[in-house]
């Protein structure tokens, strides 16, 4: 399959070289199309990878994964092009954090979320908010974790978030997917993430996730 990943950092290398080792073809875009990142990943990971700009990489792919900051995303995707976009399915990995200062904050929280405002920016593709409690190498492989721990996927569309389930399950290994509904249960797991900068500092670890245990 050809994916398209946006974003040369951290997440979007972890994801993108996942789906390379899994034979997938994929592209990374970035604002700069041949920015150095994007370009040193490529030939780390041979002839399944290659990058360009934002709406090179959102034509290319017949899935799309949002890695970009979440104070960009906005932008980012604006540079991606909704025709790019139109009726494919777009996994929302992002978070509206402000990294201002020691003490994380949300840009938007309680009444809206990133998830829902990329939906209303784009009304013909398919957001599904997914993998954006964790981080990113728990993302591709959960079974780095000593148990069994959850993902959650959000948004409008059941057919896009059934094959966003098949994806977490067949690609990255999930075997707890939990579907919260529609895109506004965006703003419960976005809203976690503050949580989870706090546990990371208790717990001086990284490697982390929920667990979601039933009576």
């Amino acid at each position: 399959m050809n994916i398209g990943v946006l974003g040369t950092g951290v997440v979007g290398q972890t994801i993108g070289s996942k789906l390379v080792q899994l034979g997938h073809n994929v592209m990374m875009g970035s604002r700069d199309e041949a920015n150095p990142r994007a370009v040193i990943w490529t030939k780390q990971e041979g002839r399944n990878a290659s990058f360009g700009s934002y709406a090179d990489a959102a034509a290319f792919g017949e899935i799309i994964f949002n890695c970009t900051l979440g104070s960009a995303s906005l932008s980012a995707l604006q540079m991606a092009g909704a025709e790019n976009m139109k009726g494919k399915i777009l996994i929302d990995t992002s978070n509206p954090l402000d990294y201002a200062n020691e003490i994380w904050t949300l840009t938007v929280c309680n009444t809206d979320s990133l998830g829902e405002q990329i939906q209303r920016a784009f009304p013909d593709t398919r957001v599904v908010k997914s993998l954006n409690t964790m981080n990113c190498d728990v993302m591709v492989d959960p079974n780095k974790l000593l148990e069994r721990t959850s993902v959650f996927v959000s948004g409008n569309s059941a057919d896009a978030k059934a094959t966003v389930t098949k994806i977490l399950h067949d690609w990255f290994e999930w075997r707890s997917i939990i579907d919260l509904g529609d895109i506004t249960t965006s703003r419960g797991v976005e809203m976690y993430v503050v949580l989870w900068r706090n546990l990371r500092h208790a717990t001086s670890s990284h490697r982390f996730n929920i667990k979601v245990v039933r009576s």
